[in-house]
């Protein structure tokens, strides 16, 4: 309450508040760190979509256009863009695409011509940097988004309201790949499509279908869709600019009495774009503060991890997790020498139905302890499966660049459908009271932090980390079940893996677990075999929007690797196999190479006990 009742002018002022909150916490070293950026952000006036038939002008939450030009458009208004579009004006038909899936696209290219016209795209089933990929390889000009009602959950009453989406996949994007710090070279990008794209509210997307007012019964909720005979044509204009703005960081250290040069990563972010986005940045601050002030009790007592505990607190994160992938960028080769886990706090309290934990499959037993142990209630916390699933957040760099296991945990609201995964990537405006309302006593916030708290002292304390690599076997196993594609090579291929790890648990971790057995080089040894466990799984090119750790799935309804349903789906529109061909042998080599991995951790084992035997 105390972060959303703090008035500021911009995400540095936060930065300071937050650093301040550290310090008095007893946390000494803590920094903060600036980048200069490049950032997409609304401009003077509201951007609009224009009937012709009639000449009706409407923003984007549904609401005519004011014809005073006296009157300035509210924030929510402004703020409800897509960051990264490309601007200008488009007159073009509208054509409903649904999902904008590979049948959704096959069905509607082989009844219209589709080039330079202006796609109606619902959120959700798949990320939406891929389906805007799909469209503008279509040879679509513009989109339109809007979320079917029918997706959310009940109780969310968003009909009326526009939202914010990025469509950055990472960073500053003057400086892909690199840090931005001074003097380094800028590249000139102020889009990262050729489509115009703007989010526009249900209220409006019906309007444009020129549907009725309300066909939701009360009972069942019929999904929206233009009908068959009208042919709507519209006028869209944005107008965002790019301009270069300083991000901060905040980055506060906790040297590890044992293993100082082995991080546990905390993270969580501040940047919420003038209160848009939602109130997720202060759940996420305030856990992260809560839990840093309890183990700074401990420290007051005399009590050090054995390895160093980062915490950071991101700027940026709505435009494309800016901050925390320029930092990772600036630190590259210490991190991926030194981080052993990230654990993310990106929005912890967004809902107040179910614990929804997601963990690398290393971590994925840990988490899953770490529930059992925190029930005191047993009613409140049926044990909720973990799963490896791709999460929304600045965890991406970590996961997806330096292959670093990650854990997360949130309460969310039960799945309104199957189409509901993705629709996180829409931030809409909210009213002040929305976090108090979910969660009035904050006791959904303490269990996140106790959750939280007990997986990251666990990996931070416990002399031989505890990761799993039997279950990352499994799950490339696992991920290969039932695959039309199920080729023989990768199944052997993954059994060898299954069957090296079995060897690695049994024959290595167990007398590691025994203090009689603990030489300090075999631990540390021990270690960092456990530490690059994931980083064979990073194929090189993934779809955009699909993670490069191929050990993560889209979401909960698919079991197998996400590249590889992803090349089979290409198959469909291109008829030709070299996608799935080229999918096939990035997983192949990614799963040899773990095996490779293991292997090799294993061979050094043999040698040097053998030495003492």
């Amino acid at each position: 309450r105390d972060l959303l009742e703090f008035p500021r002018e911009d995400d540095a002022d936060l930065a300071m508040k937050i650093l301040g909150q550290w310090r008095s916490q007893g946390l000494e070293d803590v920094r903060l760190v600036n980048y200069s950026v490049l950032l997409d952000l609304p401009g003077p006036s509201a951007n609009t979509v224009t009937l012709q038939s009639n000449g009706e002008c409407f923003y984007p939450s549904g609401q005519q256009c004011s014809r005073d030009p006296k009157t300035l458009p509210s924030q929510d208004l402004l703020y409800s863009y897509a960051a990264y579009s490309a601007k200008g004006t488009l007159e073009a038909e509208l054509v409903d695409v649904q999902y904008g899936t590979m049948e959704d696209l096959i069905r509607i290219q082989a009844i219209t011509n589709v080039t330079k016209k202006i796609a109606l795209l619902k959120l959700g089933q798949s990320p939406l940097l891929y389906k805007l990929s799909l469209l503008e390889e279509a040879g679509f000009g513009g989109v339109l988004l809007y979320t079917d009602p029918c997706d959310l959950p009940k109780t969310a009453d968003l009909a009326d309201k526009a939202f914010m989406v990025s469509l950055n996949s990472g960073g500053d994007p003057s400086t892909p790949g690199y840090a931005s710090i001074d003097g380094s070279y800028r590249q000139n990008r102020p889009n990262l499509t050729t489509l115009l794209v703007q989010p526009i509210s249900a209220v409006l997307a019906r309007k444009l279908m020129s549907l009725s007012e309300d066909t939701a019964q009360k009972d069942r909720c019929t999904p929206l869709q233009m009908p068959a005979a009208g042919k709507t044509t519209i006028s869209l204009n944005i107008q965002s600019v790019t301009t270069y703005k300083t991000i901060s960081n905040v980055i506060g250290y906790l040297k590890g009495a044992v293993f100082p040069d082995r991080y546990v990563i905390i993270g969580s972010h501040h940047s919420s774009l003038k209160g848009h986005g939602g109130q997720g940045w202060a759940s996420s601050t305030a856990v992260i503060t809560a839990l840093l002030q309890a183990l700074m009790a401990k420290v007051k007592r005399g009590w050090r991890p054995d390895r160093t505990l980062l915490f950071c607190s991101w700027g940026g994160t709505a435009l494309g997790n800016v901050g925390s992938y320029e930092w990772a960028e600036d630190l590259r080769s210490v991190l991926h020498r030194n981080v052993v886990a990230y654990v993310s706090l990106h929005n912890p309290v967004t809902g107040n139905s179910t614990l929804h934990p997601v963990a690398s499959p290393s971590l994925q037993q840990l988490a899953a302890e770490s529930q059992s142990f925190n029930c005191v209630e047993k009613a409140r916390c049926p044990g909720s499966n973990v799963s490896s699933v791709q999460m929304q957040g600045d965890s991406d760099y970590f996961i997806n660049h330096l292959g670093v296991p990650a854990t997360q945990f949130s309460y969310e609201d039960v799945k309104a459908s199957e189409n509901s995964s993705f629709l996180s990537e829409a931030l809409y405006p909210v009213h002040a009271a929305k976090t108090e309302e979910l969660d009035p006593s904050f006791s959904l916030h303490e269990t996140i932090a106790k959750l939280t708290g007990q997986v990251t002292l666990r990996i931070a304390a416990d002399p031989v980390l505890p990761f799993n690599a039997l279950d990352v076997a499994l799950e490339v196993q696992n991920s290969l079940k039932g695959e039309e594609a199920g080729v023989p090579q990768l199944l052997a291929v993954a059994a060898r893996l299954r069957d090296t790890a079995e060897l690695f648990q049994s024959d290595e971790m167990r007398p590691a677990n025994d203090p009689e057995e603990r030489a300090p080089v075999r631990v540390r040894m021990l270690n960092d075999v456990l530490q690059g466990l994931e980083k064979s799984f990073l194929v090189h090119q993934a779809p955009p929007g699909f993670y490069r750790n191929i050990l993560y799935r889209l979401d909960d309804r698919t079991s197998q690797f996400s590249v590889l349903l992803e090349a089979l789906e290409h198959c469909k529109l291109h008829q030709s196999n070299e996608t799935v061909q080229a999918a096939l042998s990035g997983v192949l080599s990614s799963i040899n190479s773990a095996q490779v991995y293991f292997k090799a951790g294993l061979d050094v084992f043999e040698t040097t006990l053998s030495g003492k035997k």
